[in-house]
């Protein structure tokens, strides 16, 4: 992709509303008894302005969004797209026999490739319709208790009891909106309406945090927040891990993906080349893929070994102080190439 094409395509995804569903994952399933008992998918939607809520759907769902969206945009040849029409993913099909909870199970890593596809086509595609409302929380779905959104949980580890100094007016806190039933000893317990002491971040979804003399781990979409934490919070005294944030780009042909993504890495950190690559395949699923940083005059540099991500820290750090960022995120971003594109770079002389 030519640098003016990426940049008009940033561009017209800034001018898109906030609410617009950028990402969607599969946090769990669970069944629905009635006259038919069926599995529907609990799914953690994040938009482009930062929002984040749960929605509930059905595979038959997904089987008539699909269908509507073929109807609209797929093109009659497929060689030969027109400008309102876009190359769908593909939806994994009906099963009509075997058992519902391992079929759900099976579908799962499908759909979510599917919905990261589907979100990722061209801006205009965004804002149908048909697509806004299927990941639009109804009135239905925010009545819905969550769950243990087990696809969500960060990795279990030993929490270190404290008893914090608390001050009612002051300190972190939130308030606990359903009950919720921690999985072993790092994960605390909640009754709803039960005030927590919040201590730190663990992740995107994750939260540490005290209550009746007891410290664990719990999902904020089982809270409301009465006080955040500060924006600088870590994992305080102790050493321990910290949470940090790398912002990376996937540049294709059709557009440009943004993630942050949460690394338990201090920010002074220099990584290795293949440690970066292993990560950005597993973020954007993808193999074939390069890397690469923006030099100070905004064109694509690939990154081939430990001595240019060395430099890309370097120049990052020294653009430090001109670009305005999170306290917790990394001074230096990934952009994230096909590897046998070459249309991204600068080629001019």
């Amino acid at each position: 992709m030519s640098l003016p094409q990426q940049l008009r395509d940033e561009s017209d995804f800034d001018q898109l509303p906030h609410n617009i569903p950028i990402s969607a994952t599969i946090a769990d399933i669970e069944e629905k008894k009635g006259f038919i008992d069926y599995f529907r998918f609990v799914i953690e939607v994040k938009t482009k302005g930062g929002g984040k809520y749960l929605i509930y759907r059905r595979y038959r769902e997904f089987f008539n969004l699909h269908q509507i969206l073929e109807s609209k945009y797929s093109p009659e040849d497929p060689e030969k797209p027109g400008p309102n029409t876009c190359i769908l993913p593909s939806l994994p099909g009906k099963v009509f026999i075997g058992n519902k909870q391992e079929i759900a199970e099976s579908r799962i890593p499908e759909l979510n490739t599917y919905m990261k596809r589907l979100l990722g086509l061209p801006t205009w595609f965004l804002l149908d319709d048909t697509l806004r409302m299927f990941f639009y929380q109804t009135d239905q779905d925010s009545e819905q208790q969550p769950r243990a959104l087990r696809r969500l949980r960060p990795p279990t580890r030993k929490v270190k009891t404290v008893k914090p100094k608390m001050d009612l007016f002051s300190s972190p806190r939130a308030e606990a909106m359903f009950d919720f039933r921690g999985n072993g000893k790092a994960e605390l317990n909640l009754k709803r309406g039960e005030v927590i002491f919040l201590l730190k971040r663990v992740n995107a979804d994750w939260l540490e945090g005290t209550v009746n003399n007891q410290t664990g781990i719990f999902p904020q979409s089982f809270v409301k927040i009465i006080k955040p934490l500060p924006d600088s919070d870590s994992e305080g005294e102790g050493g321990g891990h910290t949470y940090s944030c790398l912002r990376c780009f996937l540049l294709t042909p059709s557009g440009v993906q943004t993630r942050d993504v949460c690394v338990q890495e201090d920010l002074t950190i220099q990584p290795t080349y293949k440690d970066l690559l292993s990560r950005m395949r597993n973020v954007f699923k993808e193999d074939d893929i390069a890397l690469n940083y923006r030099d100070p005059e905004g064109d694509l540099i690939r990154i081939l070994d430990d001595e240019d991500v060395q430099l890309m820290i370097k120049e990052g750090r020294d653009q430090q102080r001109k670009v305005n960022r999170p306290v917790n995120q990394f001074p230096w971003e990934l952009h994230v190439t096909m590897a046998s594109d070459l249309s991204a770079y600068n080629n001019e002389a």
